[in-house]
């Protein structure tokens, strides 16, 4: 299973002096104009005095809210709100996708990144090469990221039995992660379609002829497969990772219907390849290629599907350590987008929809949080319950909604019948529990982030290979 994360060594001070809070947010009309552009170097700086700013905001506008006559009657106006969006996502009927592939399949390039993978490299190489898919329209790369295990001796092996599998192996002094890897390669891929995996990946041998048909929508510029947890069954851990899964991608589908943004995961993610040019390949400034891109795309205005079935299986992390850093990268690539983009949001660009939904988002997954801590103390100095308790109520109650409806929705395309409720219901309980981590996560992320800087590094999940 998979075991610890490590990250890479890299020679960043951790004792940078902590500058000005104000001095990233005073760019000039000049620059901002720059800033404009998706891979302008000048985005991705300054991210720590951005997140010290917002930090301090929130901070600052907890506390005071306590202080306020009026308090009681803001935060319940903005649980109001957020109350009437939770209903429209609720009952907001998901997109049907068309499933036929009207004329020729396009073809598709299939990319992996790997490092230190011969536990799985070996049976992902083979699924991938095995799928229903026209002979030649279809090609499969890995990219060998300076692997020093039997990864390069395996895949030596694979590519004679192969035709479809093509290696490159990245020198030792080659950077960027996993973002550089695909970027190194993308220009010797054919594809018009760009695929996606983690080397752990599992895959049904007919994805190809249910994903490919969703880009005849024109404004289709990326789809994003559900994940799976292979080995699901083996402890609390693994159980509530597969509740997550479920729940995010019930979310997605809702966040689209109602016109809203459409987010990638990564492992099991199609891109147009126009679509992928026009914002200038993965960003390699970036710990979260898949979370960054789908900013980078809906900004350019394309749109993100996302789909219940097909499924892309992966290996769930094990253990609370392993959970940790892995979640602890996930929250703060989430967040770094905001930072790097966010004159861009406030300009618009992305469409009003897709701006509120966002803004939604970020004040569940980001702001509340952050404001829990503040909110909490006040509350004890005070001797009052806390004042975010009602927006707080809605959050975790649409969670463990959105969570029930996306493991019911996962069983209605399995066997289902009306003694499965009581197993759902449990799986739902559990996941709930399993969730309050986040709370951790998310707040002493963005309080992290706001003192010391992140280190660009490609943080690497273990994978055994023992899931089944």
């Amino acid at each position: 299973m998979p075991a610890n994360s490590w990250p890479e060594h890299d020679s960043y001070k951790e004792l940078d002096p902590l500058d000005s809070l104000l001095v990233d947010l005073s760019a000039t009309e000049e620059s901002l104009v720059e800033a404009n552009n998706l891979s302008q170097p000048s985005r991705f700086q300054g991210r720590r005095r951005k997140a010290a700013l917002v930090l301090s905001i929130v901070w600052s506008g907890t506390i005071a809210l306590h202080l306020a006559s009026w308090a009681y009657i803001f935060v319940l106006g903005l649980t109001t709100i957020m109350g009437l969006h939770a209903l429209v996502v609720v009952f907001s009927r998901p997109r049907r996708y068309q499933k036929e592939m009207q004329g020729e399949l396009p073809s598709v390039s299939l990319l992996v990144a790997a490092k230190n993978e011969e536990a799985v490299i070996g049976k992902l190489v083979k699924s991938l090469c095995s799928l229903e898919y026209p002979d030649g329209q279809y090609e499969v790369w890995i990219i060998d990221d300076n692997s020093t295990d039997k990864t390069p001796q395996i895949l030596a092996e694979l590519a004679q039995q192969y035709k479809k599998l093509k290696v490159l192996r990245r020198s030792p002094q080659a950077g960027g992660g996993k973002s550089g890897a695909l970027n190194q390669v993308l220009p010797q891929t054919k594809g018009e379609i760009i695929a996606v995996f983690d080397a752990d990946a599992q895959v049904p041998s007919d994805l190809l002829l249910q994903i490919v048909p969703l880009f005849q929508r024109e404004k289709v510029g990326a789809v994003q497969v559900r994940k799976a947890i292979a080995n699901a069954k083996e402890n609390f851990w693994t159980k509530g990772q597969m509740a997550e899964m479920a729940l995010d991608t019930w979310f997605q589908q809702q966040r689209i219907a109602l016109g809203g943004i459409g987010e990638l995961r990564g492992n099991g993610q199609f891109v147009r390849r126009t679509a992928l040019d026009s914002c200038g390949g993965w960003n390699e400034e970036t710990i979260t290629d898949d979370l960054d891109m789908t900013f980078r795309l809906h900004l350019d205005n394309w749109d993100i599907e996302c789909v219940f079935s097909p499924a892309v299986q992966e290996e769930g992390v094990t253990n609370a350590i392993a959970l940790w850093h892995q979640r602890n990268r996930w929250a703060e690539g989430g967040y770094q987008r905001y930072l790097d983009y966010w004159d861009l949001i406030l300009k618009n660009r992305m469409g009003t929809r897709k701006t509120w939904d966002m803004l939604m988002f970020m004040i569940t997954m980001y702001i509340l949080p952050t404001a829990a801590i503040p909110d909490l103390l006040m509350a004890i100095t005070r001797h009052r319950l806390p004042l975010l308790g009602p927006v707080t109520t809605l959050s975790v109650s649409m969670s463990v909604f959105g969570m029930f409806a996306g493991l019911r929705r996962i069983r209605q395309e399995q066997k289902f019948t009306v003694a499965t409720y009581p197993v759902l219901l449990l799986q739902t309980l559990r996941g709930t529990l399993y969730m309050l981590h986040w709370l951790v996560v998310m707040s002493s992320t963005t309080a992290r982030m706001s003192i010391r800087p992140k280190r660009l590094k490609w943080v690497k999940t273990v994978h055994s290979g023992s899931a089944e």
